[in-house]
């Protein structure tokens, strides 16, 4: 079979309808990176730091911190230097790298929201066998589990996705690769592919997303039976900022990839708000109603010099 895969690059377009705003955008798009990777540093610095975090939630928590510095960091670079100013083109390979790890880190995130959330749950409904069902080794194997299996989902979707033949448009109606705009370009039938693209992006999410509601409902049936009025909004407390950040990622998800059509300024709009607002707003969420990472993060800013003493 002829090879008629010819594009040696592609033209990233970016978010639809925004021309003329590139300055304003560049400002307010790396404002948000510049805040995500100094948030998430810093809730790395505080887990690694306080010897009274190192525990199974926290050692997961690190690894989502670890996740929302390179998850924009797939995309951001890159659309920060065309709204410089700069060449809008990507090469075949970088737009090969760009839609793998984006789907590698986001699937990796995916299950590591639900092993958060299966670690609540035996921390709640199982707190006296917390320790030996969440010992180092499982929780190590979990991790590994993550990336393994969001290594095997990202390969299987850039192989079917760059399988095809590109030789015609290269204009990436997009600010970076992804898969439903990539198979716009195609020059083959793309319908089967994008069944195939749909049942593996959308329903792995979807099921993700249930196993943790289900996961949740039973933590909230054993809050619930909580008798101590502290024991109820320590552990909600706990929760609820679990329940934001999933909804937070979740939604944006199932929002682009289980709608029928596609419209490309508001999928724009809402995987931006994926790529860099979550990723950005996590370490608040973790951090604002959790006084041990609040206190761990007070001694890491004093131990930078950006507090004069201990609070």
């Amino acid at each position: 079979m002829r090879n008629l895969s010819v594009v040696t690059e592609f033209i990233l377009l970016g978010i639809p309808h925004t021309e003329g705003l590139e300055t304003m955008l560049f400002a307010l798009f790396l404002s948000f990176y510049i805040f995500t990777l100094i948030g998430n540093l810093l809730i790395l610095l505080a887990i690694i730091s306080s010897t009274q975090l190192h525990t199974p939630m926290y050692f997961f928590l690190c690894k989502l911190s670890i996740f929302d510095i390179f998850f924009p960091s797939v995309s951001s670079p890159k659309m920060l230097f065309y709204l410089s100013g700069n060449s809008r083109a990507i090469s075949y390979a970088g737009c090969v790298s760009q839609l793998f790890f984006y789907h590698f880190l986001g699937c990796t995130e995916c299950f590591l929201y639900t092993v958060m959330a299966f670690d609540r749950f035996v921390a709640i409904c199982h707190p006296l066998r917390y320790t030996i069902i969440m010992s180092l080794r499982v929780c190590t194997i979990l991790a590994m589990g993550t990336l393994f299996f969001g290594c095997i989902h990202a390969t299987f979707l850039t192989t079917l996705t760059f399988q095809l033949p590109y030789c015609g448009p290269r204009e990436v109606d997009y600010y970076f690769c992804d898969i439903p705009v990539m198979l716009k370009l195609a020059c083959a039938d793309t319908s089967a592919l994008e069944m195939v693209g749909f049942i593996s992006v959308g329903l792995m999410p979807l099921s993700c997303f249930l196993l943790i509601l289900t996961s949740y409902s039973y933590i909230v049936c054993s809050i619930l039976q909580i008798r101590s009025a502290e024991g109820r909004h320590r552990a909600f407390s706990t929760c609820s900022a679990h329940l934001t950040a999933i909804l937070l990622f979740y939604m944006p998800v199932i929002f682009i990839y289980l709608r029928p059509t596609p419209r490309p300024w508001l999928d724009s709009t809402v995987q931006v708000l994926n790529n860099l607002v979550t990723p950005m707003l996590n370490p608040l969420i973790y951090s604002l109603r959790n006084k041990e990472v609040k206190l761990s993060l007070r001694n890491v800013l004093h131990q930078l010099g950006f507090l004069p003493e201990k609070l």
